[in-house]
Protein backbone atom coordinates (compact mmCIF):
# COMPACT_ATOMS: atom_id res chain seq x y z
CA UNK A 1 0.00 0.00 0.00
CA UNK A 2 1.00 3.27 -0.45
CA UNK A 3 2.47 5.46 2.55
CA UNK A 4 0.21 8.24 1.53
CA UNK A 5 -2.87 6.24 1.05
CA UNK A 6 -2.32 4.74 4.11
CA UNK A 7 -1.63 7.90 6.34
CA UNK A 8 -4.89 9.50 4.91
CA UNK A 9 -7.00 6.61 5.51
CA UNK A 10 -5.78 6.51 9.25
CA UNK A 11 -6.81 10.01 9.84
CA UNK A 12 -3.71 12.58 9.09
CA UNK A 13 -5.80 14.33 6.45
CA UNK A 14 -5.58 14.50 2.42
CA UNK A 15 -2.99 13.46 0.63
CA UNK A 16 -1.86 16.96 0.26
CA UNK A 17 -1.84 17.18 3.94
CA UNK A 18 0.53 14.11 3.98
CA UNK A 19 3.03 15.25 1.79
CA UNK A 20 3.07 18.65 4.16
CA UNK A 21 3.76 16.10 7.18
CA UNK A 22 6.07 14.24 4.96
CA UNK A 23 7.91 16.79 4.08
CA UNK A 24 8.74 18.77 7.24
CA UNK A 25 9.79 15.47 8.33
CA UNK A 26 7.48 14.36 10.56
CA UNK A 27 7.00 10.69 9.44
CA UNK A 28 9.49 7.77 9.99
CA UNK A 29 9.29 4.46 8.32
CA UNK A 30 10.88 1.75 10.89
CA UNK A 31 12.70 4.87 12.41
CA UNK A 32 13.84 6.31 9.28
CA UNK A 33 12.53 9.87 7.76
CA UNK A 34 10.88 9.15 5.23
CA UNK A 35 9.59 11.75 2.24
CA UNK A 36 8.89 9.40 -0.68
CA UNK A 37 4.65 9.72 -0.39
CA UNK A 38 4.52 6.66 -3.04
CA UNK A 39 6.62 4.47 -1.37
CA UNK A 40 5.19 0.92 -0.66
CA UNK A 41 4.57 0.03 3.24
CA UNK A 42 3.51 -3.16 4.80
CA UNK A 43 0.88 -2.32 7.57
CA UNK A 44 1.08 -5.39 9.02
CA UNK A 45 5.06 -5.16 9.58
CA UNK A 46 6.56 -1.95 9.13
CA UNK A 47 6.48 0.70 11.80
CA UNK A 48 5.22 3.72 10.63
CA UNK A 49 5.25 6.87 12.81
CA UNK A 50 3.83 10.64 12.65
CA UNK A 51 5.52 12.52 15.10
CA UNK A 52 6.56 9.77 17.22
CA UNK A 53 3.17 8.69 17.55
CA UNK A 54 2.67 5.24 16.35
CA UNK A 55 0.17 4.47 12.96
CA UNK A 56 -2.24 1.65 13.66
CA UNK A 57 -3.81 0.88 10.01
CA UNK A 58 -7.24 -0.96 10.18
CA UNK A 59 -8.50 -2.16 6.84
CA UNK A 60 -12.00 -2.56 7.65
CA UNK A 61 -15.10 -1.02 9.96
CA UNK A 62 -18.07 -2.77 10.58
CA UNK A 63 -20.73 -0.69 12.17
CA UNK A 64 -24.02 -1.27 13.67
CA UNK A 65 -26.30 1.60 12.86
CA UNK A 66 -29.70 2.19 14.65
CA UNK A 67 -30.77 4.42 11.62
CA UNK A 68 -33.26 7.08 11.83
CA UNK A 69 -36.12 7.86 9.45
CA UNK A 70 -35.83 11.18 7.30
CA UNK A 71 -32.07 8.94 5.57
CA UNK A 72 -31.50 7.17 2.75
CA UNK A 73 -29.14 3.72 3.10
CA UNK A 74 -27.07 5.08 0.17
CA UNK A 75 -23.24 6.46 0.15
CA UNK A 76 -24.08 9.61 -1.84
CA UNK A 77 -27.57 11.64 -2.82
CA UNK A 78 -28.17 14.90 -4.57
CA UNK A 79 -31.56 15.45 -2.86
CA UNK A 80 -31.68 13.08 0.54
CA UNK A 81 -29.63 13.38 3.33
CA UNK A 82 -27.36 9.49 3.46
CA UNK A 83 -26.49 7.50 6.52
CA UNK A 84 -23.00 8.02 5.75
CA UNK A 85 -23.46 11.88 6.41
CA UNK A 86 -24.02 10.26 10.25
CA UNK A 87 -20.69 9.22 10.73
CA UNK A 88 -17.64 11.13 11.85
CA UNK A 89 -15.48 12.21 9.46
CA UNK A 90 -12.71 9.78 10.55
CA UNK A 91 -15.04 6.76 9.73
CA UNK A 92 -15.99 8.48 6.38
CA UNK A 93 -12.15 8.08 5.06
CA UNK A 94 -12.76 3.92 5.18
CA UNK A 95 -15.27 4.51 2.62
CA UNK A 96 -18.02 2.48 4.08
CA UNK A 97 -21.39 1.86 2.23
CA UNK A 98 -24.49 0.13 4.19
CA UNK A 99 -25.21 -3.55 3.64
CA UNK A 100 -29.02 -3.91 1.99
CA UNK A 101 -31.21 -1.23 1.63
CA UNK A 102 -33.66 0.02 4.30
CA UNK A 103 -36.28 2.28 3.02
CA UNK A 104 -36.29 6.31 3.86
CA UNK A 105 -39.05 6.01 6.43
CA UNK A 106 -37.78 2.78 7.97
CA UNK A 107 -35.85 2.57 11.34
CA UNK A 108 -33.81 0.30 12.68
CA UNK A 109 -30.62 -1.72 12.26
CA UNK A 110 -28.10 -1.29 9.44
CA UNK A 111 -24.86 -2.56 9.41
CA UNK A 112 -22.23 -0.22 7.40
CA UNK A 113 -19.03 -1.35 6.37
CA UNK A 114 -16.36 -1.19 3.61
CA UNK A 115 -15.73 -5.01 3.57
CA UNK A 116 -17.66 -5.66 0.18
CA UNK A 117 -17.65 -9.54 0.47
CA UNK A 118 -19.24 -9.96 3.83
CA UNK A 119 -21.96 -7.64 2.17
CA UNK A 120 -22.47 -9.57 -0.46
CA UNK A 121 -22.65 -12.76 1.93
CA UNK A 122 -25.19 -11.04 3.95
CA UNK A 123 -27.80 -10.49 0.82
CA UNK A 124 -26.83 -13.02 -0.84
CA UNK A 125 -30.37 -15.12 -1.14
CA UNK A 126 -27.92 -18.14 -1.32
CA UNK A 127 -26.99 -17.59 2.26
CA UNK A 128 -30.44 -17.14 3.88
CA UNK A 129 -29.68 -14.98 6.52
CA UNK A 130 -32.87 -13.81 7.84
CA UNK A 131 -34.06 -10.29 8.22
CA UNK A 132 -36.31 -9.68 11.03
CA UNK A 133 -38.44 -6.51 11.39
CA UNK A 134 -41.11 -5.04 13.83
CA UNK A 135 -44.52 -3.39 12.13
CA UNK A 136 -47.43 -1.73 13.02
CA UNK A 137 -49.76 -2.92 10.56
CA UNK A 138 -53.42 -0.94 9.67
CA UNK A 139 -55.75 -3.69 9.87
CA UNK A 140 -56.49 -6.80 11.93
CA UNK A 141 -53.85 -9.84 11.13
CA UNK A 142 -55.13 -12.61 11.22
CA UNK A 143 -54.00 -16.47 11.17
CA UNK A 144 -54.63 -17.28 7.57
CA UNK A 145 -52.48 -14.03 7.28
CA UNK A 146 -50.10 -15.92 9.02
CA UNK A 147 -50.11 -19.28 7.06
CA UNK A 148 -50.53 -17.26 3.97
CA UNK A 149 -47.07 -15.53 4.36
CA UNK A 150 -45.61 -19.36 5.57
CA UNK A 151 -46.05 -20.51 1.88
CA UNK A 152 -44.98 -16.83 -0.16
CA UNK A 153 -46.78 -14.13 -0.98
CA UNK A 154 -47.96 -13.17 -4.77
CA UNK A 155 -47.20 -9.28 -5.08
CA UNK A 156 -49.21 -7.60 -7.46
CA UNK A 157 -46.86 -7.47 -9.66
CA UNK A 158 -47.22 -11.27 -10.38
CA UNK A 159 -44.02 -11.99 -8.14
CA UNK A 160 -43.76 -14.95 -5.45
CA UNK A 161 -41.99 -14.31 -2.68
CA UNK A 162 -40.25 -16.87 -0.93
CA UNK A 163 -41.91 -17.76 2.42
CA UNK A 164 -41.88 -15.95 5.47
CA UNK A 165 -42.42 -16.18 9.21
CA UNK A 166 -45.26 -13.81 10.29
CA UNK A 167 -45.62 -13.75 14.17
CA UNK A 168 -48.63 -11.61 15.42
CA UNK A 169 -47.68 -9.82 18.82
CA UNK A 170 -51.19 -7.88 18.45
CA UNK A 171 -54.67 -8.00 16.53
CA UNK A 172 -56.38 -5.03 16.58
CA UNK A 173 -57.40 -1.87 14.13
CA UNK A 174 -53.54 -1.75 14.00
CA UNK A 175 -52.20 -4.77 14.62
CA UNK A 176 -48.53 -5.22 15.77
CA UNK A 177 -45.82 -7.76 14.00
CA UNK A 178 -42.52 -9.83 13.74
CA UNK A 179 -41.92 -11.05 10.32
CA UNK A 180 -38.73 -12.33 9.20
CA UNK A 181 -37.61 -12.93 5.34
CA UNK A 182 -34.72 -14.11 3.38
CA UNK A 183 -34.83 -11.83 0.54
CA UNK A 184 -34.71 -8.05 0.19
CA UNK A 185 -36.86 -7.35 -2.65
CA UNK A 186 -38.19 -3.25 -2.90
CA UNK A 187 -40.54 -2.16 -0.36
CA UNK A 188 -41.03 -6.11 0.28
CA UNK A 189 -42.55 -6.27 3.90
CA UNK A 190 -44.72 -3.38 2.53
CA UNK A 191 -45.92 -5.01 -0.57
CA UNK A 192 -46.53 -8.16 0.44
CA UNK A 193 -49.00 -6.61 3.42
CA UNK A 194 -50.33 -4.44 0.09
CA UNK A 195 -51.15 -7.93 -1.17
CA UNK A 196 -53.72 -9.11 1.60
CA UNK A 197 -55.25 -5.87 1.96
CA UNK A 198 -53.31 -4.37 4.78
CA UNK A 199 -50.86 -1.05 4.95
CA UNK A 200 -47.84 -0.83 6.91
CA UNK A 201 -47.57 2.27 9.07
CA UNK A 202 -44.22 2.15 11.00
CA UNK A 203 -41.17 -0.70 9.98
CA UNK A 204 -38.36 -1.32 11.53
CA UNK A 205 -35.67 -3.94 11.26
CA UNK A 206 -34.57 -5.73 14.50
CA UNK A 207 -32.55 -8.25 13.23
CA UNK A 208 -30.01 -9.83 10.76
CA UNK A 209 -29.12 -13.46 10.99
CA UNK A 210 -27.56 -13.23 14.71
CA UNK A 211 -26.45 -9.51 14.47
CA UNK A 212 -29.14 -8.35 16.89
CA UNK A 213 -30.07 -4.13 17.01
CA UNK A 214 -28.79 -2.90 20.03
CA UNK A 215 -31.41 -1.71 22.54
CA UNK A 216 -29.52 1.07 24.26
CA UNK A 217 -28.46 2.72 20.64
CA UNK A 218 -30.45 5.75 20.69
CA UNK A 219 -32.06 6.33 16.69
CA UNK A 220 -29.12 7.88 14.46
CA UNK A 221 -26.78 6.28 16.85
CA UNK A 222 -24.05 3.64 16.05
CA UNK A 223 -21.24 1.50 17.24
CA UNK A 224 -19.02 -0.73 16.15
CA UNK A 225 -19.51 -4.29 16.29
CA UNK A 226 -18.50 -6.68 19.30
CA UNK A 227 -16.71 -9.58 18.61
CA UNK A 228 -19.52 -12.31 18.67
CA UNK A 229 -21.12 -9.67 16.51
CA UNK A 230 -18.18 -9.57 14.28
CA UNK A 231 -17.29 -13.59 14.65
CA UNK A 232 -21.19 -13.76 13.00
CA UNK A 233 -20.55 -11.90 9.97
CA UNK A 234 -16.95 -13.01 9.38
CA UNK A 235 -18.20 -16.33 9.37
CA UNK A 236 -20.84 -15.75 6.56
CA UNK A 237 -17.66 -15.00 4.68
CA UNK A 238 -15.89 -19.02 4.82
Amino acid sequence: MRLDKLLANTGFGSRKDVKALLKKKQVTLNGNVIKDSSAHVDPDTDLIKVNNTTVTYQKNIYIMMNKPPGYISSTEDVWDKTVIELLTSDLQLFKPFPVGRLDKDTEGLLLITNDGDLAHQLVSPKKKVGKTYYAKVNGEVIDKDVDYFKQGVMLRDGYKTKPADLKVLRTGEVSEIEITITEGKYHQVKRMFEAVGKKVVYLKRIRMGELLLDDSLPVGSYRELTQPELDFCLSLKN
